[in-house]
Protein backbone atom coordinates (compact mmCIF):
# COMPACT_ATOMS: atom_id res chain seq x y z
CA UNK A 1 0.00 0.00 0.00
CA UNK A 2 1.04 3.86 -0.39
CA UNK A 3 2.72 5.25 2.75
CA UNK A 4 0.98 7.79 4.46
CA UNK A 5 2.55 11.38 5.18
CA UNK A 6 3.46 11.86 9.17
CA UNK A 7 0.49 13.84 9.59
CA UNK A 8 -1.88 11.38 7.77
CA UNK A 9 -0.54 8.48 9.67
CA UNK A 10 -1.10 10.66 13.18
CA UNK A 11 -4.76 10.63 12.14
CA UNK A 12 -4.89 6.83 10.97
CA UNK A 13 -3.25 5.63 14.51
CA UNK A 14 -5.66 7.76 16.00
CA UNK A 15 -8.19 6.37 14.20
CA UNK A 16 -7.21 3.01 14.42
CA UNK A 17 -7.07 3.00 18.78
CA UNK A 18 -10.05 5.24 18.44
CA UNK A 19 -12.82 2.82 16.71
CA UNK A 20 -10.94 -0.49 18.64
CA UNK A 21 -11.87 1.22 22.09
CA UNK A 22 -14.96 2.45 21.11
CA UNK A 23 -16.83 0.21 18.74
CA UNK A 24 -17.89 3.47 16.75
CA UNK A 25 -16.35 6.10 14.28
CA UNK A 26 -15.66 9.62 15.88
CA UNK A 27 -17.08 13.25 14.75
CA UNK A 28 -15.17 15.51 12.81
CA UNK A 29 -14.81 17.56 15.67
CA UNK A 30 -13.67 14.57 17.69
CA UNK A 31 -10.67 14.75 15.22
CA UNK A 32 -10.27 18.20 15.03
CA UNK A 33 -9.51 18.22 18.67
CA UNK A 34 -6.79 15.09 18.57
CA UNK A 35 -5.28 16.88 16.20
CA UNK A 36 -4.83 20.04 17.90
CA UNK A 37 -6.36 21.74 14.88
CA UNK A 38 -9.13 24.60 14.66
CA UNK A 39 -10.15 23.99 11.05
CA UNK A 40 -11.98 20.98 9.39
CA UNK A 41 -10.75 21.27 6.42
CA UNK A 42 -7.29 19.96 7.24
CA UNK A 43 -8.81 16.61 8.74
CA UNK A 44 -11.12 16.44 5.86
CA UNK A 45 -8.12 16.57 3.40
CA UNK A 46 -6.36 13.89 5.59
CA UNK A 47 -9.71 11.44 5.48
CA UNK A 48 -10.00 11.72 1.70
CA UNK A 49 -5.83 10.41 1.27
CA UNK A 50 -6.80 8.02 4.01
CA UNK A 51 -9.34 6.95 1.74
CA UNK A 52 -7.65 7.31 -1.93
CA UNK A 53 -4.83 5.41 -0.17
CA UNK A 54 -7.00 2.42 0.98
CA UNK A 55 -6.67 3.08 4.61
CA UNK A 56 -10.34 3.56 5.33
CA UNK A 57 -13.60 3.86 4.25
CA UNK A 58 -16.84 5.44 4.96
CA UNK A 59 -20.40 5.58 3.44
CA UNK A 60 -21.00 9.31 1.94
CA UNK A 61 -23.55 11.70 2.99
CA UNK A 62 -23.60 9.48 6.63
CA UNK A 63 -22.08 10.82 9.83
CA UNK A 64 -19.95 8.14 11.49
CA UNK A 65 -19.48 5.42 9.04
CA UNK A 66 -15.69 5.51 8.96
CA UNK A 67 -14.42 2.45 8.78
CA UNK A 68 -10.73 1.12 8.55
CA UNK A 69 -9.55 -1.13 5.70
CA UNK A 70 -5.82 -1.62 6.48
CA UNK A 71 -5.46 -3.06 9.96
CA UNK A 72 -1.94 -2.25 11.21
CA UNK A 73 0.07 -5.97 11.89
CA UNK A 74 -0.40 -7.61 14.90
CA UNK A 75 2.56 -8.85 16.97
CA UNK A 76 5.21 -7.88 18.55
CA UNK A 77 8.48 -6.23 15.66
CA UNK A 78 11.03 -8.78 15.41
CA UNK A 79 14.29 -6.23 15.69
CA UNK A 80 16.89 -9.11 14.58
CA UNK A 81 19.02 -11.61 16.82
CA UNK A 82 20.44 -11.72 20.35
CA UNK A 83 23.11 -13.63 21.50
CA UNK A 84 23.87 -16.02 24.05
CA UNK A 85 27.46 -17.08 23.99
CA UNK A 86 29.45 -13.94 22.16
CA UNK A 87 28.05 -10.39 21.14
CA UNK A 88 26.85 -9.39 18.11
CA UNK A 89 25.08 -6.76 17.19
CA UNK A 90 21.31 -7.19 17.09
CA UNK A 91 19.66 -5.15 14.81
CA UNK A 92 19.32 -5.66 10.62
CA UNK A 93 17.09 -3.69 8.29
CA UNK A 94 15.09 -6.72 8.20
CA UNK A 95 11.90 -7.05 10.34
CA UNK A 96 9.30 -9.73 10.13
CA UNK A 97 6.66 -9.61 13.42
CA UNK A 98 5.82 -12.37 16.23
CA UNK A 99 2.04 -12.22 17.00
CA UNK A 100 1.90 -12.70 20.76
CA UNK A 101 -0.43 -10.56 21.10
CA UNK A 102 -2.68 -12.78 23.31
CA UNK A 103 0.52 -13.75 25.49
CA UNK A 104 2.13 -10.22 25.60
CA UNK A 105 -0.18 -6.66 24.99
CA UNK A 106 2.97 -4.11 26.01
CA UNK A 107 3.86 -1.24 23.34
CA UNK A 108 7.10 -1.26 24.71
CA UNK A 109 7.43 -4.93 24.20
CA UNK A 110 10.24 -6.67 21.49
CA UNK A 111 11.21 -9.48 20.39
CA UNK A 112 14.95 -10.98 19.80
CA UNK A 113 15.62 -14.65 18.58
CA UNK A 114 18.23 -16.27 20.23
CA UNK A 115 22.22 -16.97 18.68
CA UNK A 116 24.34 -19.82 20.83
CA UNK A 117 24.19 -22.02 24.44
CA UNK A 118 24.78 -19.51 27.09
CA UNK A 119 21.30 -19.10 28.84
CA UNK A 120 21.12 -22.87 28.04
CA UNK A 121 20.31 -23.51 31.99
CA UNK A 122 17.82 -21.11 32.32
CA UNK A 123 16.01 -22.88 29.42
CA UNK A 124 16.73 -20.40 26.86
CA UNK A 125 17.97 -22.21 23.42
CA UNK A 126 19.47 -21.21 20.48
CA UNK A 127 16.08 -20.67 17.91
CA UNK A 128 14.46 -18.94 20.82
CA UNK A 129 12.67 -15.77 20.83
CA UNK A 130 12.81 -13.92 24.11
CA UNK A 131 10.57 -11.07 24.79
CA UNK A 132 12.21 -7.80 26.06
CA UNK A 133 10.64 -4.94 27.58
CA UNK A 134 12.55 -1.45 26.93
CA UNK A 135 13.43 0.55 29.73
CA UNK A 136 12.75 4.11 30.00
CA UNK A 137 15.29 4.05 33.49
CA UNK A 138 18.14 1.69 33.74
CA UNK A 139 17.80 1.89 37.82
CA UNK A 140 15.32 -0.08 37.01
CA UNK A 141 17.30 -2.81 36.49
CA UNK A 142 17.58 -5.21 39.71
CA UNK A 143 20.62 -8.14 39.89
CA UNK A 144 20.08 -10.69 38.89
CA UNK A 145 17.91 -9.37 36.03
CA UNK A 146 18.28 -11.38 32.43
CA UNK A 147 18.81 -8.43 29.86
CA UNK A 148 19.90 -7.46 26.67
CA UNK A 149 23.11 -5.74 27.40
CA UNK A 150 24.86 -3.62 24.98
CA UNK A 151 28.63 -3.47 25.74
CA UNK A 152 30.68 -0.53 24.06
CA UNK A 153 32.67 -1.72 21.44
CA UNK A 154 31.46 -5.24 21.06
CA UNK A 155 27.66 -5.73 20.59
CA UNK A 156 24.65 -6.75 22.79
CA UNK A 157 24.40 -10.18 24.27
CA UNK A 158 21.66 -11.84 26.40
CA UNK A 159 23.04 -12.05 30.37
CA UNK A 160 22.50 -12.28 33.66
CA UNK A 161 23.05 -8.51 35.13
CA UNK A 162 25.02 -7.59 38.41
CA UNK A 163 26.73 -4.01 38.94
CA UNK A 164 28.63 -3.31 41.93
CA UNK A 165 29.28 0.24 42.14
CA UNK A 166 31.00 1.46 38.87
CA UNK A 167 31.30 -2.21 37.91
CA UNK A 168 29.08 -4.72 35.81
CA UNK A 169 29.21 -8.36 35.79
CA UNK A 170 27.25 -10.18 32.89
CA UNK A 171 26.78 -13.91 33.57
CA UNK A 172 25.81 -16.71 31.85
CA UNK A 173 24.01 -19.50 32.33
CA UNK A 174 26.23 -22.37 31.00
CA UNK A 175 29.56 -23.04 33.12
CA UNK A 176 31.24 -23.40 29.31
CA UNK A 177 31.12 -19.39 29.39
CA UNK A 178 33.03 -16.82 31.74
CA UNK A 179 31.26 -13.81 32.33
CA UNK A 180 31.73 -10.49 30.73
CA UNK A 181 33.32 -7.85 33.19
CA UNK A 182 32.89 -4.28 32.34
CA UNK A 183 32.59 -0.14 33.01
CA UNK A 184 29.31 0.81 33.85
CA UNK A 185 29.26 3.03 31.34
CA UNK A 186 30.35 1.33 29.29
CA UNK A 187 27.36 -1.06 28.90
CA UNK A 188 23.92 -0.22 28.11
CA UNK A 189 20.84 -2.33 29.00
CA UNK A 190 18.40 -1.90 26.01
CA UNK A 191 15.77 -4.18 27.39
CA UNK A 192 14.63 -6.81 30.29
CA UNK A 193 13.72 -10.18 29.54
CA UNK A 194 9.61 -10.99 29.69
CA UNK A 195 9.24 -14.05 28.41
CA UNK A 196 10.62 -16.74 26.19
CA UNK A 197 8.89 -18.31 22.92
CA UNK A 198 10.08 -21.48 21.58
CA UNK A 199 8.09 -23.29 18.66
CA UNK A 200 7.97 -27.11 19.04
CA UNK A 201 7.97 -27.49 15.02
CA UNK A 202 12.03 -26.20 14.91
Amino acid sequence: MESLTPAQKELYDWLVEYIKSTQHAPSIRQMMKAMNLRSPAPVQSRLERLRNKGYIDWIDGKARTIKILHQPEKGLSIEGEIAAGGLVDPFTDEKTRLDLADLFAQSDCYVLRVVGDSMIEDLISEGDYVVMRSLSDATQVKNGDIVAARVSGYGTTLKHFYQQQEKVTLKPANQKYEPIKAEAENVEIQGILVGVWRSMAN
